[in-house]
């Protein structure tokens, strides 16, 4: 078939590097001209595995194709595929839909008879209805379901597809676009407009509930001397619950959850029905950070003016340059601005961190990060940090102490190679008292 995306963005590129996988002849669309000549290049603007040899390797296959032109992609394509964001308005928690009114009005005015329009951005529940009686063109939804770090797998091989439609053909039209993926066995949802609508965005307020509900339970766990890794190992065995998602740490963050379910509670409002807990789900999730610079505060005897402080991890996940509403760089920015020296390094995020945070301090290398440093914070759980060797880092810093704010790294490890080791939800070893109490009050001010 063929089939435009509009919008080459994380969603929008990754979509149409699969859709051509797939078999279809794909054109995508984006009013940023360096963002389409790169693309069309075979550099994809952003971090994500697979993607670039992917997009690589149907441009040269001929199967996928970019452009600027909407009135070239509406002759094009038979289905287009809208992937434009929807980020948090500046004037209230409701998400902004100005780039997918966009994307509709300007495919819409051209398309040829018989399209079908499809959303795959998250929207506010009634947000297709109101497209539809807007535009002389059939629409349907089909949200999307990726998670950063495995966006191509998700699409090739998602865990279910949802398709949004009021018509037997709308319904033909998306079976045969997903055809591979359906005869492979994957379930597929046939919903109206509003459960379409609403499945991606509780499907993301569940799981930032779920987070959320851990991170609760390691404020429990701080307050009664507990062990929050093996308070969620007991609820794991659950079937009813399961150990995905239960893990302590910093909180989430990125472009989705954070403002996806401030989006929900704010809409759900708007029709009369008070989500009142996703926002104590959103509150918890930022405590958490407050914790982290609480601590850094304490280990580093009161205060953090002049101390040296490591942090490792810029993107708010592994596997992903994306900084948006990053918990690292909020806590590392949070104590540059109390007078620390804060170093940071990342895999992958660093050309990102740099332009968004310009006052922090970069370096090449974990190593180079930790010279020196007074406290090492690890704030992104990236392989190559647990793969760390403590032994051989303790030689570099100026004191050997970390905080482990993502509860990945082996605490007996580090502990054995001399380094005095707190994770958030977790007792403080015996002898101190709660995060650092003890041998840490002579601090590092200087």
């Amino acid at each position: 078939m063929r089939l435009t995306v509009i919008g080459t963005g994380y969603l929008g590129a990754t979509h149409a590097a699969c859709m051509a996988e797939l078999g279809h002849n794909v054109l995508g669309v984006d009013v940023d001209p360096d963002k389409v000549a790169a693309l069309a290049a075979g550099r994809v603007p952003f971090h994500e595995p697979g993607l670039g040899e992917l997009v690589r390797k149907h441009l040269a296959s001929g199967r996928l194709r970019f452009t600027t032109s909407c009135e070239e992609a509406a002759a094009f394509g038979q289905v287009h595929f809208v992937c434009v964001g929807t980020p948090q308005r500046k004037d209230s928690e409701g998400a902004d839909l100005t780039y997918v009114d966009a994307a509709f009005a300007a495919i819409a005015e051209h398309a040829s008879q018989g399209a079908l329009l499809v959303g795959k951005s998250t929207v506010p529940v009634g947000t297709a209805r109101r497209l539809a009686d807007a535009h002389a063109v059939e629409v349907a939804w089909n949200p999307e379901f990726l998670r950063e770090g495995f966006a191509v797998q998700d699409t090739l091989r998602p865990d279910r597809l949802v398709f949004g439609v009021e018509s037997e053909r709308a319904e033909a039209i998306l079976r045969e676009v997903y055809a591979p993926v359906l005869a492979a066995g994957t379930p597929l949802v046939t919903a109206d407009f509003p459960t379409a609508e609403l499945v991606k965005t509780a499907a993301n307020a569940f799981l930032a509930t779920k987070i959320s509900f851990i991170n609760a339970m390691a404020e429990v766990c701080e307050a009664a001397g507990g062990d929050v890794s093996v308070l969620a190992e007991a609820l794991g065995h659950d079937e009813r619950i399961g150990g995905k998602f239960l893990r302590a740490g910093v909180g989430f963050g990125g472009g989705c959850l954070p403002k996806d379910i401030r989006a929900f509670a704010h809409r759900a409002g708007e029709l009369g029905v008070s989500l009142g807990f996703l926002r104590e789900v959103d509150a918890i999730n930022m405590r958490r950070r407050d914790k982290v610079v609480a601590l850094a505060r304490e280990l580093c005897g009161g205060g953090v003016l002049g101390a040296r402080i490591a942090v490792l991890g810029a993107a708010f996940k592994p596997d992903s340059d994306d900084i948006r509403d990053s918990p690292a760089l909020n806590v590392a920015a949070r104590l540059k601005l109390d007078g620390a020296d804060v170093t940071v390094y990342d895999p992958e995020a660093m050309d990102n961190a740099r332009k968004a945070f310009p006052l922090l301090g970069y370096a090449v290398s974990a190593e180079e990060a930790l010279r020196g440093a007074d406290l090492v914070l690890h704030l992104t759980e990236w392989p190559q940090f647990r793969a760390l060797d403590p032994g051989r880092l303790a030689s570099l810093v100026s004191r050997p102490r970390i905080v482990d704010g993502r509860g990945v790294l082996d605490a007996d490890r580090w502990t054995a190679a001399g380094w005095q080791f707190r994770a958030l939800g977790k007792p403080a070893p015996a002898g101190e008292g709660p995060f650092g109490e003890g041998s840490f009050g002579e601090g590092t001010q200087r």
